[in-house]
């Protein structure tokens, strides 16, 4: 699976220590970047290399609408599709794709998959994990640099030529089917994660466009799904070549749509918005030194005109930005929510080289890829496990669409209320439920029967989004924004790389365990649960010194101290308001 499909916020505030204690901060507004390459302290680029955004207020409010209605359903088409992999094996068993690779003993017994085949099978899956996973950081790269239309731009081509891979796959002279798989995975990196920034589109809404761009991603994981009714519902006819060839219209349209109406740069975040609002309440912005070229009569004329759009430009990012009763009602919320987490804070201000030497990082870092590894084990072997363990390819089959189904809606349904969790408990306890969660997983996943199959898909398809959400939303918490490409970047890409560690794990289910997954997923649900516990029981240490610390006498909290800029801006449009009021 892949992990930048989940992030919790696009914008927010680090505790900046001005002594290594955690006495006192002051904080900056960051937004989200998974560009890693940035060298300055802040993690933002220089002005010069980074693409300057556009603000919200300079496109009208139907194109902003159309972007984000684009931005969703491409998501939902292309940005994940390669995760849906459970349903497109099937067919490629059907296909008899790599079916070469057998032996002609198991020719001979008609065994429906054999071992390379299967092999070579959930290589292609392995490597669009991998792809999706390490090409966030060249992607977020060239996003700042380069802006959103160009990156949509070369997923586009990225999609289309995969997708004729695929198709003509039986008749190209090298390996068409893991290419144009990889080309997928990369394309649909390339759509996802400029998705992001279309959350800024309607600061007000920030947190719903987020969540319908990650629940987009999860539905893609539906396509391949519809790709399989339809196959079983014409009895093979409309096969590989049929659909791959039918979904080029996908790339195809959404290419026609980046170079029409789709932005070119990414919108401003709240906190670019709230700066330009500050410009804008500044009379003296109406008094350039040019002014004396001008007669006294044109003079009044152009500053007056100035007048009336710099009122103007403040008016349209106060509607964008909110009243400010609601602009106070999201500062106090955003703090409630730092101080529940427990850990917010622990390591902002550090370089990042410090952040990943941290035992932070490093317990975060090894849960994530045992993570990884377990579910994209799970998803890439899940019929080939239950064959096994029930002894039963028709069990197993039914497991298979079960999982098919569930996989998709899980992931769409769970949104809401792992945003929920992650703001109302402290990240100690959500860790805590993680472990439990995923020691439960384990469990189920040696239990041989048919219920216990259904349970621990169940169990899966909740657990994954939810590990995810909170990956990043610990990375935010802990570490800050301002190093979050950095940090993130690394931990996707560490985790991705070690997801090639898949085909040994295989290899020792068939030649040491005799075709049973019961010792291997015993052994990684172990790893899980004592780097888990590790992991818990250090964030609990560390929470409470955190707590003892901030209680001292003499030392003020920080998170209990307003935040002195924000709150400037807003008493300063409360008073417009009330002056405009009167007027």
């Amino acid at each position: 699976m892949s992990l930048v499909r989940h992030v919790t916020s696009h914008e927010g505030i680090d505790r900046e220590s001005e002594t290594a204690s955690l006495q006192l901060g002051r904080r900056r507004s960051h937004s989200i970047s998974y560009d890693p390459t940035s060298s300055h302290g802040s993690g933002d680029l220089q002005p010069a290399e980074k693409l300057d955004s556009i603000g919200a207020d300079q496109i009208s409010q139907y194109t902003r609408v159309a972007q984000v209605v684009v931005g969703v359903i491409s998501c939902m088409l292309a940005s994940g599709i390669t995760f849906g992999y459970a349903a497109l094996k099937t067919i490629l068993v059907d296909e008899k794709v790599y079916r070469d690779l057998c032996t002609k003993d198991e020719l001979h017994e008609d065994v429906r998959i054999c071992y390379l085949q299967d092999q070579k099978l959930n290589l292609m899956f392995v490597v669009a994990s991998v792809t999706a996973n390490v090409t966030a950081l060249p992607i977020g790269a060239l996003l700042d640099r380069y802006g959103p239309r160009v990156s949509g731009i070369i997923g586009s081509f990225l999609l289309s030529i995969g997708a004729v891979f695929v198709a003509s796959a039986p008749q190209l002279p090298f390996d068409a089917y893991i290419t144009g798989y990889f080309l997928l995975a990369f394309g649909g990196t390339f759509v996802f994660v400029p998705s992001f920034h279309l959350s800024n589109a309607f600061p007000k809404y920030q947190g719903l466009i987020l969540a319908l761009v990650t629940g987009a991603f999860d539905a893609s994981a539906a396509v391949f799904l519809a790709f399989r009714l339809l196959y079983n519902g014409t009895r093979g006819r409309f096969g590989l070549r049929q659909f791959f060839l039918a979904y080029l219209a996908v790339p195809i349209l959404f290419l026609a749509c980046q170079v029409t109406f789709m932005p070119a740069r990414s919108y401003e975040t709240r906190a670019e918005l709230s700066e330009r609002m500050d410009q804008a309440r500044d009379s003296a912005q109406d008094i350039h030194d040019s002014d004396d070229e001008l007669e006294a009569g044109e003079l009044r004329r152009v500053r007056s005109e100035r007048e009336e759009e710099r009122r103007q430009t403040l008016t349209d990012i106060t509607d964008l930005l909110g009243t400010a009763k609601e602009l106070r009602e999201y500062r106090d919320k955003e703090e409630e929510k730092r101080a529940i987490s427990g850990v917010w804070g622990a390591m902002h201000g550090q370089s990042a080289w410090q952040q990943m030497r941290s035992s932070w990082f490093i317990l975060i870092a090894l849960l994530t890829v045992i993570t990884m590894l377990r579910m994209n084990f799970f998803i890439s072997t899940i019929w080939s496990q239950y064959r096994a363990m029930l002894d039963s390819p028709s069990k197993a089959d039914r497991v298979n669409a079960f999982f098919d189904v569930a996989l998709p809606i899980g992931g769409v349904a769970t949104v809401p209320f792992i945003g929920l969790l992650l703001d109302h408990l402290s990240t100690v306890t959500v860790l805590s439920i993680l472990v439990s969660v995923s020691t439960a997983f384990g469990i189920l996943g040696v239990i041989p029967a048919l219920w216990a199959a259904y349970c621990n898909v169940i169990l899966f398809v909740l657990y994954r989004p939810l590990y995810y959400s909170t990956m990043s939303d610990y990375a935010a918490k802990v570490f800050g924004f301002a190093t979050f490409g950095r940090i993130y970047g690394t931990l996707i890409a560490v985790s991705g790389l070690c997801t090639l560690a898949q085909p040994g794990l295989q290899a020792l289910v068939h030649d040491a365990f005799d075709e049973s997954p019961v010792p291997v997923n015993l052994i990684l649900a172990g790893l899980g649960l004592v780097v888990g516990l590790t992991l818990v029981i250090f964030v609990a240490f560390k929470a409470r010194e955190m707590r003892a610390e901030r209680s001292e006498p003499g030392v003020t909290d920080p998170l209990l101290q307003p935040n002195r800029k924000n709150s400037g801006s807003i008493d300063r449009m409360s008073t417009l308001r009330e002056a405009q009021d009167e007027v």
